[in-house]
């Protein structure tokens, strides 16, 4: 190991114990905090993120004229892309998070012992949630906000790719709480981009209480694989649409178009589109020529070539991609057998949708598709937090311990018992 290595080795896991400690401290205080002290500092970190979104949307283009002096992704510029727009809509969810009810302290049943033993069983905060992160600046605000009102500080990480931005919101964000009851001390940025300061987050046992992952795959598997401290997956969304037989056209079309189009660069949107055979035979050709028109890359089966020539072959390797891109799979099936089957082969437990008006399929499709989200004729774009009513959400779980679907506030709590006695001993 060279000398440089062990000096930047070094600094990494200072800079994680140190930011750390410090929210741990900030949780301390966080955790005693009344509800009405927690909104007051949220509605003014929403207003100072607007009135000073200029010195945010600069920082933001050096992170966008880095990505594409080096090739980014155009899906992944869409991400990290901020304009006064998103902006608004991140001082926004703040605002919604602030008008939501506070889920610590809630208590979530109560009951008494024979021997006199009084039992409640009591939300509280999680203590020092660290998020790990890829090219979503919007995150930081967001994640910033539920970890706030909920009474947990929080140590991000985001990727080096929009450093620029994280440094700039967070700055915004901590100066926003100077004058307020929650100490600025709750946010924590991890500068370091090095791979070190990932490691040293996945072994702060004792510094953090839970992990988050928000990204691609391989930011996940690596979280989930290495991580000693607690981790609340959020998965990759490879997520399908199905045209049943019986689907009304203009409703497919709708749907379809929207699932891909809206904004191909989340994890909500879609990635193939499965269609009943008998639904193909009079609408596919037309649909998927208003995909090529809007850009789209088309990838089919070859009973799909036939209604579009100009489509790619599929793999499988393809069905199981999240492109996150305007690259779409599509596939003819003979029914909602065959629908399923794939959907259980290549789904990742995010999002799905039946579009039908058959109630009986319909019924089958949500009882029988193990995910997140199912959806009956409605696009998958809807699985957001903010779409939910949750002001924001910190991430959508596809695991099925804790959390699952997304995060809003009683996700980011956990709960103790308080029992109260009047001199009981165990005998």
């Amino acid at each position: 190991m060279s000398e440089i290595q062990t000096k930047n080795e070094v600094r990494t896991e200072s800079e994680v114990r140190a930011k750390a400690l410090l929210a741990r401290k900030a949780a301390a205080v966080l955790a005693r905090l009344a509800t009405e002290r927690k909104n007051e500092a949220l509605l003014r970190m929403a207003d100072v993120l607007v009135r000073r979104q200029d010195e945010i949307l600069a920082a933001n283009e050096r992170d966008l004229e880095r990505g594409r002096r080096q090739g980014m992704p155009n899906g992944l510029l869409d991400r990290l892309m901020l304009n006064p727009s998103r902006i608004a809509g991140m001082a926004e969810g703040l605002r919604e998070v602030a008008a939501l009810p506070d889920p610590v302290g809630d208590v979530l049943e109560i009951f008494r012992r024979p021997n006199g033993l009084e039992i409640a069983k009591v939300r509280v905060p999680l203590g020092v949630i660290g998020i790990i992160f890829e090219a979503r600046p919007n995150v930081t605000a967001d994640a910033s906000g539920l970890c706030l009102k909920t009474g947990n500080a929080v140590l991000l990480r985001g990727s080096s790719s929009a450093l620029e931005s994280n440094r700039s919101i967070v700055a915004v964000l901590r100066d926003a709480l100077a004058g307020t009851a929650v100490p600025a001390d709750a946010i924590q940025l991890v500068e370091d981009p090095g791979r070190g300061a990932v490691d040293d987050m996945l072994k702060a046992n004792g510094l953090l209480d839970v992990l988050i992952p928000r990204g691609g795959a391989s930011l996940i598997r690596t979280v989930v694989e290495n991580a000693t401290v607690p981790v609340i997956e959020t998965g990759a969304g490879v997520c399908h649409t199905y045209l049943d037989a019986s689907a009304r056209p203009d409703m497919a079309e709708a749907i379809a178009l929207n699932a891909k189009l809206s904004r191909p660069s989340v994890c909500n949107a879609m990635e193939t589109l499965l269609v009943h055979r008998e639904f193909a035979e009079g609408h596919l050709a037309g649909l998927l020529g208003k995909f090529r028109d809007a850009g789209v890359e088309l990838r089919g089966c070859d009973r799909t070539r036939r209604f579009a020539p100009w489509a790619k072959p599929a793999a499988d390797e393809d069905y199981a991609t999240e492109y996150n891109d305007l690259i779409l799979n599509v596939r003819v099936v003979d029914g909602l057998d065959e629908a399923l089957d794939h959907i259980r082969r290549f789904g990742t437990m995010h999002s799905e949708c039946i579009v039908t008006e058959s109630a009986e399929n319909a019924e089958r499709f949500l009882r029988e598709v193990d995910a997140a989200a199912v959806y009956h004729n409605a696009s998958t774009r809807f699985t957001d937090g903010f779409e939910f009513g949750f002001g924001a959400e910190i991430g959508i779980s596809t695991q099925k311990l804790h959390a699952r679907g997304p995060m809003g506030l009683p996700e980011l709590t956990s709960y103790k018992y308080i029992v109260r006695g009047n001199g009981q001993i165990r005998r």
